[in-house]
């Protein structure tokens, strides 16, 4: 069942691609495949990258240095100015309250606030890491930043 949205053309679920069902479908006869050759066989598997014999182009390129993208730790950072906007005074914010509102989405390794903004309401505020400028705005209203594990 396709449903579209006659007004902006999107379509929401495409019909698969039915191959081998005859020349009208369009995928017909050798149902996408071309003719002959390694990829038009059963059971073929061709490596991801493979340039027909040339030297592929992830060989040719240089590899240098190192990346820690893989190792770093990643820090979802919320400034005082949002937490403002979002929670009224004496409220706990937790990280999993955070998520609850979409202020910390997917997944994470700290959780930091940084003072970018005003507060006026005291906070009970529970984070990984915070800058000294937002302890500083967080205690001068009275609420307590309290550090997590």
């Amino acid at each position: 069942m396709i449903i579209s949205d006659v007004h902006t053309g999107i379509t929401k679920n495409k019909n698969r691609k039915r191959v081998g069902r005859g020349p009208g479908s369009g995928h017909g006869k050798t149902s996408g495949r071309g003719h002959k050759g390694q990829g038009s066989r059963s059971g073929h598997s061709k490596r991801l990258g493979f340039a027909g014999g040339q030297m592929p182009l992830f060989r040719l390129v240089a590899k240098r240095g190192f990346n820690n993208n893989a190792f770093a730790k990643k820090v979802i950072a919320v400034n005082i100015g949002t937490l403002q906007k979002h929670f009224e005074a004496g409220t706990e914010v937790t990280p999993e309250s955070l998520k609850r509102i979409g202020l910390a989405k997917g997944s994470y390794d700290f959780l930091k606030i940084l003072g970018d903004g005003e507060l006026t309401v005291a906070l009970t505020v529970k984070a990984h890491r915070f800058s000294k400028s937002a302890q500083e705005k967080i205690e001068a209203v009275g609420g307590k930043a309290e550090t997590l594990a």
